[in-house]
């Protein structure tokens, strides 16, 4: 039973209001207070309807308070705080009761309306290994994946395999001249932007297991021949890299295959359909543009769905842009007929953000679709930044991350912080073995709470049936049930916004409430869990920790982040 959606039904209801406009109604919520002295849930409905009813939001908060104090017995105490917010402190009887009901799927909403999403996260380049820009965009986006699966939606993983155009061209170039190097000596090319990573050398080295690079007069020769193996092995270790961080995408699919398909001439005649294409000029670039002339070009018109600038979709040798070729993915995208598109682009492709929205918007103006951008991470060791080996070149491999760390630690600390954000990513934290450690001490309050049920007689995972919740009186008990409690609101705060970090860091506040707690029994025995000399104490102590293990498991499994039974 979720409490807030449970208390938020109730009180629109005592508001007796008819014929409130949907959209107001939707912004009326029951919360978390941010401090306690404020009680345990708040109602914002008189700020909401303040102006809606031409009322003041203070006086409309007072004739609510008489309403619920008159229909209600559940709460110890109602309180009207400014500008015009009620904050409710719930009886213990009404705690306990909806502690009871906590099952394994605890925190879902009972209204949901399940849908079908796509999900088109990491889709690097098949040039090489994915470095830690790519692994945070990549875990963001599982991990969102498993939550909204959990929620009850139907959710794709879907990687688009960008093999077409000058970045490949670049990455089939290097592999040519290192494998020319290979069998000729001849001196690798520095001149002429090629990617230097010992990777190139060990996927040179395949490639001359299976063709004769050197029986080739030139790259121009080969190339044709290389590509698809070399994709194909490129692939190979993005998918391994991937695997080691605990993703596995559902789907992917190949720009190669989008052009070979020729399903860009139907999605530009599509757009020229809903007369969002035109011939024109575009204005000067700003920058050095000493080469730039003006000339007229096949535009897709983004500004008439809120983009800044209409954009070119061909180039000046009439070749298509990237961005006509990303229209064509995506119109074949829609035709695939999901409820809801999210994008997780990286930090570098933000710009990207208002040109990609329009052109779907233009295909298809009824749809969902949404972009997130994963931000940078920046690595830190004793206060400094911390430059890891970089034997991808130029960048940090996520593979060497997790490597040093371990894959539960860079899971949970990439989303710790909401992908909105630059994340530091600090090397002392994540190896410490203390409080200021998130991952370390949400895994070390499953190890204990695994460790005192196997001292006591009952199965954690097997819920206690006799326990009096009515012996659960101290304040730090209370405290732990509320914060329990707290799980439904970050669950919805999760599918409302497609943000998952509001799990790792609700699990890290619960646990360090149990650990508190847990500290009281060395410190004074009348806090003692299983050596209590009041069995039936004990036994209802248990019991609120097993509903405590279920939403601590919960929050871990949508994570994919281990739950240890020792440490």
């Amino acid at each position: 039973m979720n409490i807030f959606e449970h208390y938020k039904d109730i009180f629109i209801e005592s508001i007796n209001i008819k014929n409130i406009d949907k959209k107001i109604k939707n912004k009326i919520a029951v919360e978390i207070p941010k401090q306690k002295i404020f009680g345990d849930i708040s109602f914002n409905a008189p700020l909401i309807l303040g102006s809606f009813l031409k009322k003041s939001p203070l006086v409309l908060a007072e004739d609510f308070k008489k309403n619920i104090i008159s229909n209600n017995n559940d709460f110890e105490k109602i309180e009207v705080v400014k500008p015009g917010f009620v904050n409710f402190t719930f009886k213990k009887s009404i705690l306990l009761k909806f502690l009871s009901k906590i099952q394994n799927n605890f925190g879902k909403s009972n209204n949901i309306i399940k849908k079908k999403i796509n999900i088109e996260f990491v889709s690097a380049n098949p040039t090489g290994p994915l470095h830690i820009g790519h692994c945070r965009g990549a875990i963001f986006g599982d991990i969102l994946c498993n939550f909204l699966k959990y929620y009850g939606h139907s959710v794709t993983k879907e990687y688009y395999i960008n093999d077409y155009g000058n970045q490949i061209n670049i990455f089939l170039k290097s592999i040519y001249f290192r494998a020319i190097e290979i069998l000729k000596k001849n001196k690798f090319p520095d001149d002429q932007g090629l990617y230097p990573g010992e990777y190139i050398v060990d996927i040179a080295n395949e490639i001359l297991r299976t063709i004769d690079v050197g029986k080739y007069d030139s790259f121009k020769d080969v190339k044709s021949t290389l590509a698809p193996v070399a994709i194909k092995l490129s692939m190979a270790i993005i998918k391994n890299d991937l695997k080691i961080m605990g993703i596995k995408h559902d789907i992917f699919i190949s720009e190669s295959d989008i052009v070979k398909e020729n399903i860009l001439s139907k999605s530009i005649k599509k757009l020229k359909q809903e007369g969002a294409i035109t011939k024109g000029v575009l204005p000067k670039p700003k920058g050095d543009t000493e080469d730039w002339e003006p000339r007229e070009q096949l535009l897709f018109k983004s500004t008439n769905y809120g983009d800044d600038v209409d954009r070119a979709l061909q180039k000046s040798d009439n070749t298509w842009t990237y961005f006509a070729n990303d229209i064509a993915y995506h119109y074949h995208k829609l035709k695939r007929g999901y409820d809801y598109y999210i994008n997780i682009l990286g930090a570098d492709h933000s710009g990207y953000i208002k040109r990609l929205s329009s052109a779907v918007k233009a295909l298809n103006k009824n749809v969902n679709f949404e972009i997130k951008i994963s931000q940078i991470v920046k690595l830190y060791k004793s206060g400094k930044p911390y430059r890891m080996s970089k034997r991808a070149g130029d960048f940090i491999l996520a593979k060497d991350l997790i490597d040093a760390v371990g894959k539960d630690a860079v899971r949970f600390m990439m989303v710790y912080r909401s992908s909105q954000s630059p994340l530091d990513f600090d090397f002392d934290v994540v190896n410490d073995k203390s409080k200021e450690n998130p991952i370390f001490y949400v895994q070390y309050a499953c190890a204990r709470l695994n460790s005192l049920f196997q001292k006591s007689k009952f199965n954690i995972d097997k819920e206690i049936k006799d326990a009096e919740l009515q012996l659960l009186n101290s304040s730090q008990e209370i405290n732990l049930i509320k914060k329990i409690l707290q799980s439904p609101k970050i669950v919805n705060l999760c599918n409302s916004n497609f943000e998952v970090h509001y799990i790792p860091f609700y699990l890290y506040e619960l646990s360090s409430e149990f650990h508190s707690f847990w500290n009281l029994g060395k410190e004074n025995d009348d806090f003692k869990i299983i050596e209590h000399s009041n069995e039936n104490l004990s036994k209802s102590r248990l019991y609120l920790l097993q509903k405590l293990y279920i939403v601590l498991k919960t929050g871990l499994n949508i994570l994919s982040v281990d739950i240890p039974k020792k440490m």
